[in-house]
């Protein structure tokens, strides 16, 4: 036989043997999940089939087979598949949660330099023009810091007292620069300090109604952060009398960032809600599981 001829052949018997081996191991497979009921209805099932067409020892060999199969090793076989898709079900997880952790790493690496590229341009504008005051909001930034670089190390725990100071600690710095124009009030129960509040979220609410809300306008504003119970909720808001803003326009960076960080943490038990006052500016508040 020609050479070529006999790879051809070879190359079939493999590519048949590979397709028997492959089915086969299916078959057993099924084998070992199916229950006892469905496997003998099946069976009587295909008696009634090979039976009438004269394929009855066939129908009985089916039986057979698999009886015996299915008792001596189906058991085992059963306990591989389980224990393999267990394997599988913690690795996915396993993936899912290093995918988290990157999600979030990424997203608070959107903020950190937010806030600091904004301020550290501050005090390079006043150098220039009120020495004094820079080094005043430069003295408040290391306040900030001092209070902000702990959290942002430990990002799995931070609670809203904590997040409460580092923005008492940025208004500070606004208001060194704004004077007058800026006023403050801080209003959260002491009982909530110590819950549980994801890093960041607060600041980036305070930041946002400063830069788009009271900054902008000539005589400047008042903000308002305030803390309360809903339920078994926590609602965080921060409230402004600026300019407002247009509650048909798309999110900006901040508040995307947020709205993903408590899809990630909370799923749809946590919401952020952007409103428009009647009396002007803008309130713009987080409700999320109190822990």
């Amino acid at each position: 036989m020609h050479k070529s001829n006999e790879n051809k052949v070879l190359n079939f018997t493999l590519d048949v043997c590979e397709t028997a081996r492959v089915l086969w191991w299916r078959f057993f497979d099924w084998l070992a999940v199916v229950s006892w009921l469905h496997l003998i209805l099946i069976c009587f099932l295909v008696f009634l089939i090979t039976g009438p067409i004269g394929f009855g020892p066939l129908g009985g060999l089916f039986f057979w087979g698999s009886i015996v199969i299915k008792s001596v090793a189906g058991g085992k076989r059963k306990a591989e598949l389980a224990a393999s898709a267990a394997i599988t079900r913690a690795d996915v997880e396993a993936l899912e949660r290093r995918l988290l952790e990157a999600q979030m790493a990424a997203l608070q690496a959107q903020i950190e330099p937010h806030f600091l590229f904004n301020t550290l341009a501050l005090i390079g504008q006043l150098i220039e023009t009120d020495q004094a005051q820079a080094a005043k909001i430069h003295a408040a930034l290391i306040l900030y810091l001092r209070a902000a670089l702990p959290q942002m190390r430990d990002k799995n725990s931070s609670s809203l007292g904590q997040q409460v100071e580092m923005s008492r600690a940025y208004l500070n710095i606004m208001q060194a620069r704004m004077g007058e124009r800026l006023s403050t009030s801080i209003e959260v129960a002491p009982e909530l300090a110590l819950a549980a509040f994801p890093a960041m979220m607060l600041q980036t609410l305070v930041e946002n109604s400063i830069k788009h809300g009271l900054e902008p306008k000539v005589a400047g504003g008042h903000i308002t952060i305030q803390a309360i119970r809903l339920d078994n909720d926590l609602q965080v808001t921060v409230t402004d009398d600026g300019v407002g803003f247009n509650l048909h326009a798309d999110d900006g960076i901040g508040l995307s960032n947020i709205r993903e960080r408590l899809k990630i943490l909370y799923g749809s038990r946590a919401q952020l809600i952007v409103e428009a006052p009647a009396n002007g500016g803008a309130r713009v508040s987080i409700r999320l599981p109190l822990n």
